[in-house]
C-alpha cells in the first residue's frame, strides 16, 4: 500500500481507520477539473450540521471594498457591493462570514481605541460616514450568515503606519519593532488586558457571532528571550483574557482563531520546520483541551500528505469542539500556485467526511470562481442548506418549539418561541417536503435558516411545513408541523391573510364588529397599535416592515382574530 495509507500514529484510533478509507475512496475517486463536470460521483452526502464559512479580508479592500466612501452616493455604492458579495456568499449555501473587523491597529467600525482603517475611506484616520460592521453584521442576519469579527491580533502594520504610530504613542513600551513592523509585545501583560477590552468592545456593541483571533502568535523572526514554554504561555495567557471577557458579555459569541495549519510534527509527517507548536509558540490544542476556545479554524494551506494527516490530527484533538480547516483556494490563482480544482475538491471532500466543515481562504477566490469553484460548491457540494453546529459545551438546553403554524395563499407564519434567560432572542428554521410530516433531519428539506422573523414567503403550493426555533448557541427546538391533509389545520378555519399595498391593508369590516377600532399586534402577541376602518381600509404605513395581526375588540373588550397581514416596502 502507498506511503499515503500508512497509519500517522502507531495507536490505532477509529479515526486512523477512517483516515485510510477516506483517502483510499477520494483517491480513487476521479475528481473535476472544471465546476460543471455533473457526472462525477461524490460519495459524501452534505450533512444537516456543518460550518461553511469564508474570510472577507478588508485590507487594502483586498476583498472588499473595491471603492471608497465620501458621500452619501459613495457610500451607497460600498453597501451594495457588500451585499452582492453577502448575496454570493448566501447563494452557494454557505454559511459564516468572518470579516476583517481589526486590521492593523486599525478598525473597520467607529472606535475609541483605535483609529479608522484606510479601506473604506482611502484615508487613514478618516470615517467613512457611516458604521461598516453594523451594515456587515445586519446584512450578514438578513440572509441567515454568521457573521464573525476578525481581529488581526499581534501585528501592526508598518512602524510608521496609522495604527502603528498611534499604538506607540498610547503604549510607547508594548510595540516592538521586527524589520520595519509594528507588534504588540506578547510577553507585556498589557497586551493581554488591552486585546481583551477592545473584544469585550466590539462584542458588546454589535450583535456579532463570533470573535475570530488571527496571528495569535510569536512572529516568525521573533528573538525569544523567554523559554518556548514560557512563550506558549504567554500567547495563552491573552487567548484566556479574550475568551473571558467575550464570554462574560455574551456567552452565546463564539470564541476562535486561526492557528497555523500544522499543530506540530507527526510521528510519520513531519511539518517541515513550520508548525503552531514550536515555530510560533502557539499550543491552539491546549486551548481546546482547557475550553478556552470554540473553535478552531487551522491555516490547512496545503495539498495531499501535507494536508490530510493534520486534519486527522486537528479532529483527534479537537475535545468535541468545532475544527474547520481553512483551504487555500487562492493557490488555484496561476499567479500563487497553479492548483488544480482536484487539489481543492479532494479537501473539501475530506474535511466533510470527518466531520470538520471547511473555511475559504479568501472570498476573492470564490467570487471570482477561480477555475469553477465557485460553481463547484454551489451546484455540486452545497446541494442542501446546512446549520451552525451547537455549541452544547456552553449551553445544551433546547428552546421551546413554536406554536399555532398558519398556512395562508402565499406566506407562512407561526407564533413566537420563547428565548432563554442567557440567549437573548430567538432564530427560525423552515423545513418543507411533500410528504407528512417534514423531517427535519434531512437536510434537503431545510430551505430556511436562522430566521429572525416569525413568517417566511411560501415558496411554493401543495407542500408541508414545519418549524423550529433555534437560539444563539445553536440549540434547536423541536418541530412544530403544519397540519396534514392538503396543506389545512386539521379542518379548522385557516385565519385570512389580508391584501396589503402602498401603507394600506384591505379588508371586509365585519357585520359583528361592533367599535371601528381594530387592535394590530405583532406575531409575539404584543399589541402595537390600534387603528380606525376607512371604507374597508386600514392605515398601517407609519408600521414597520412585518407580520402582524388584526383583532377585533367587543363591548366586554373580548378581541377575537380577523386575519393578517405583511407589510412589506418594496
Amino acid at each position: 500500500m502507498h506511503n499515503s495509507y500508512i497509519f500517522l500514529q502507531k495507536r490505532k484510533s477509529p479515526l486512523h481507520i477512517l483516515y485510510i478509507v477516506t483517502l483510499s475512496l477520494l483517491t480513487l475517486l476521479p475528481q473535476p477539473q472544471h465546476a460543471d463536470a455533473q457526472s462525477f460521483y461524490y460519495p459524501f452526502n452534505p450533512p444537516k450540521a456543518e460550518v461553511r464559512a469564508v474570510w472577507v479580508a478588508t485590507i487594502g479592500g483586498i476583498d472588499w471594498p473595491h471603492s471608497y466612501a465620501r458621500t452619501p452616493y459613495s457610500i451607497q455604492v460600498q453597501k451594495q457591493e457588500l451585499c452582492r458579495l453577502l448575496d454570493r456568499i448566501r447563494d452557494a449555501q454557505l454559511n459564516t462570514v468572518i470579516i476583517q473587523t481589526r486590521v492593523r491597529g486599525t478598525t473597520v467600525f467607529p472606535s475609541s481605541m483605535e483609529p479608522w482603517d484606510g479601506c473604506l475611506s482611502g484615508i487613514p484616520g478618516k470615517s467613512p460616514g457611516y458604521d461598516p460592521l453594523a451594515f456587515a453584521v445586519s446584512e450578514c442576519h438578513k440572509r441567515g450568515l454568521e457573521c464573525h469579527a476578525w481581529i488581526v491580533s499581534l501585528p501592526l502594520g508598518k512602524w510608521n503606519s496609522k495604527g502603528c504610530a498611534d499604538m506607540r504613542r498610547k503604549y510607547p513600551a508594548l510595540v516592538k519593532n521586527i524589520k520595519g513592523e509594528g507588534y504588540m509585545n506578547p510577553e507585556d501583560v498589557r497586551t493581554a488586558d488591552y486585546l481583551a477590552r477592545f473584544c469585550k468592545d466590539v462584542t458588546a456593541r454589535y450583535d456579532i457571532d463570533g470573535i475570530h483571533l488571527d496571528y495569535i502568535r510569536y512572529p516568525e523572526d521573533w528573538r525569544l528571550t523567554v523559554m518556548p514554554q514560557q512563550a506558549r504561555d504567554n500567547i495563552t495567557a491573552i487567548v484566556r483574557k479574550v475568551y473571558v471577557a467575550v464570554k462574560n458579555v455574551k456567552p452565546w459569541v463564539k470564541v476562535s482563531s486561526a492557528p497555523l495549519g500544522k499543530y506540530s510534527d507527526l510521528t510519520r509527517y513531519p511539518s517541515n520546520g513550520w508548525n503552531a507548536y514550536n515555530k510560533v509558540c502557539q499550543d491552539a490544542q491546549a486551548w481546546l483541551r482547557m475550553g478556552i476556545m470554540d473553535m478552531l479554524f487551522p491555516m490547512t494551506y496545503f495539498r495531499n500528505n501535507n494536508f490530510t494527516p493534520f486534519a486527522i490530527d486537528w479532529k483527534e484533538n479537537s475535545c468535541g469542539r468545532m475544527i474547520v480547516p481553512g483551504l487555500g483556494i487562492y493557490f488555484m490563482d496561476p499567479r500563487e500556485g497553479n492548483w488544480t480544482m482536484s487539489d481543492v475538491t479532494r479537501e473539501m471532500n475530506t474535511t466533510r467526511y470527518l466531520g470538520e466543515g471547511y473555511c475559504f481562504f479568501r472570498a476573492k477566490y470564490l467570487i471570482k470562481n477561480t477555475k469553477g469553484i465557485y460553481d463547484f460548491t454551489k451546484n455540486i457540494f452545497n446541494t442542501t442548506a446546512a446549520v451552525i453546529p451547537p455549541m452544547t459545551w456552553q449551553n445544551d438546553r433546547r428552546p421551546a418549539a413554536p406554536s399555532q403554524i398558519i398556512v395562508g395563499n402565499d406566506m407562512l407564519s407561526w407564533s413566537a418561541g420563547c428565548a432563554s434567560n442567557d440567549s437573548p432572542n430567538i432564530l427560525y428554521n423552515v423545513y418543507s417536503s411533500t410528504t407528512y410530516p417534514v423531517d427535519i433531519n434531512d437536510p434537503h428539506n431545510l430551505i430556511i435558516c436562522r430566521l429572525p422573523v416569525c413568517h417566511a414567503a411560501l415558496p411554493a403550493k401543495g407542500r408541508y411545513y414545519a418549524v423550529t426555533a433555534v437560539d444563539r448557541y445553536g440549540n434547536e427546538s423541536s418541530a412544530i408541523q403544519s397540519a396534514s391533509g392538503n396543506n389545512t389545520n386539521e379542518g379548522r378555519r385557516i385565519p385570512q391573510l389580508f391584501e396589503y399595498a402602498n401603507g394600506i391593508v384591505t379588508c371586509n369590516k365585519p357585520s359583528t364588529l361592533w367599535s371601528p377600532l381594530v387592535i394590530i399586534r405583532d406575531m409575539q402577541g404584543r399589541v402595537i397599535t390600534s387603528r380606525t376602518f376607512s371604507n374597508n381600509r386600514i392605515n398601517v404605513s407609519s408600521l414597520p416592515d412585518g407580520m402582524y395581526e388584526i383583532r377585533s375588540l367587543n363591548p366586554k373588550d373580548i378581541s377575537h382574530r380577523l386575519g393578517y397581514f405583511q407589510k412589506r416596502s418594496r
